[in-house]
């Protein structure tokens, strides 16, 4: 792990190092409109970058969210990058621990994240919440959907996620 990562938050002048390291991140799948239209949001999310050797070498957002019926404030984590030259160093690790403790320090009780289980697991991250994602996932993608409770115990709510415009586009939800 890099002795001097700093995480904080995004800036306006990060953008164009946002686009470049979700580029090279991810080569096959172009998340820069998803990623661009949620840092334009004028609330609503919390928005991490890691900064390394004078390089922005990291990123990632969490969205805040709800659910069906609840008062609750839940979140929704992803996208998450790291650019290749820097990845397996912890990098993105320290942005979604850094975003756990904010949003737990703001009253978000619940965080969802539909990724790899062995990836997100290791930070707390379960399959088989109760909230169900706001589009049908194919069943190979079921045990990707989890749900950490930021809370004392287990969340126990029930019902879908609504989530901001930007994740409101199906093929977000499939392959």
């Amino acid at each position: 792990m890099p002795d001097r990562t700093e995480i904080r938050d995004c800036l306006d002048e990060d953008i164009l190092a946002l686009e470049q390291l979700y580029s090279d991140a991810f080569p096959d799948e172009d998340l820069w409109p998803l990623v661009r239209a949620l840092v334009a949001l004028e609330s609503g999310v919390l928005s991490l970058v890691a900064v390394a050797d004078n390089s922005l070498v990291g990123h990632g957002i969490f969205t805040m969210c709800g659910i069906d019926g609840a008062a609750d404030q839940v979140a929704l984590l992803g996208p998450l990058a790291v650019t290749p030259d820097w990845q397996k160093r912890g990098i993105g690790s320290q942005l979604i621990n850094d975003g756990l403790g904010r949003l737990k320090i703001d009253g978000v009780l619940q965080v969802f994240v539909l990724g790899d289980p062995a990836y997100y697991g290791r930070f707390g991250f379960k399959p088989g919440a109760n909230v169900q994602p706001p589009y049908p996932l194919p069943v190979e993608w079921r045990e990707a959907w989890q749900s950490i409770d930021l809370n004392t115990g287990d969340a126990a709510h029930q019902g879908t996620l609504t989530v901001p415009q930007p994740w409101q586009r199906p093929e977000l939800w499939g392959p």
